[in-house]
């Protein structure tokens, strides 16, 4: 039984079951989230999740971070804007969190690199939640992850994307009329719902594959009836078989036993 998302509204839960956060203390012009401010008083942070620092910050630099969450194959990731700047006065569970960072990027205590992916997650998640609540002027995920009506819809497929959804199921789900929702869904998004839904089922079967996954199972996973019918789909995809992925042990055996 799917469980309604109108009862959780959890818009994140997904992505970060997905994909791992991982970072690593970096100069700099290296990094991607960089902590700023004066005489060592935090005062904005800012994220580059598609690059490196390219431009002067006008503070100083007081930590700094590559934070890896998937990169683009991460569809949220991929949805954010080139730069997010934030002043951590307007946000006191951030600047709680961004302290705790620079304290722990400055250390070098046991279990140090545990901590820094433990606090960049809640950092990060954090910071994805006051995205959206902040909404976005541009068509993507963010934008649809911001919408009232259609985020349980997404979150209905981002949790459940072995059910055979149908655009009514969807629009009810929105709370609006077919027409409505296949109206609106696209201009939010810039996409379909059915394509928006292959596209996660595709993200989802890579991960499960570079985790180890077999063919089979994950086809099954993510709401393929045949194996034969997910390679063909994610051939299209990516450009490449999905038995590209798999560990060398399993792949030698591979071609009787998708």
């Amino acid at each position: 039984m799917i469980e309604s998302p109108d009862a959780r509204r959890d818009r994140l839960s997904s992505f970060f079951a997905a994909f791992d956060v991982m970072a690593e203390q970096a100069a700099p012009e290296a990094a991607n989230l960089l902590l700023t401010g004066r005489e060592g008083d935090l005062r904005s942070l800012v994220f580059l999740p598609h690059a490196k620092v390219t431009a002067t910050l006008g503070e100083e630099v007081l930590a700094a971070v590559r934070i890896d969450f998937g990169g683009p194959a991460n569809p949220l990731i991929a949805a954010l804007p080139e730069r997010v700047e934030l002043a951590l006065d307007a946000a006191p569970a951030m600047r709680t969190v961004a302290d705790l960072l620079a304290a722990e990027a400055a250390a070098r205590r046991c279990g140090r690199q545990i901590a820094l992916d433990n606090i960049c997650r809640l950092l990060l998640l954090l910071l994805l939640r006051h995205l959206i609540d902040e909404g976005s002027t541009r068509p993507g995920l963010l934008a649809g992850l911001s919408h009232p009506q259609l985020f349980p819809a997404l979150v209905a497929m981002q949790e459940a994307p072995a059910h055979g959804w149908s655009v009514d199921e969807l629009a009810a789900i929105a709370g609006m009329s077919r027409t409505r929702f296949m109206a609106l869904f696209p201009r939010v998004l810039g996409t379909t719902p059915m394509a928006h839904l292959a596209h996660w089922r595709m993200v989802l079967a890579r991960r499960e594959l570079e985790r180890g996954g077999r063919v089979k199972l994950v086809a099954r996973r993510i709401g393929y009836g045949s194996a034969a019918a997910f390679s063909r789909a994610y051939q299209r995809t990516f450009g490449e078989p999905p038995i590209v992925l798999r560990p060398p042990t399993r792949r030698a055996a591979a071609s009787g036993s998708l």
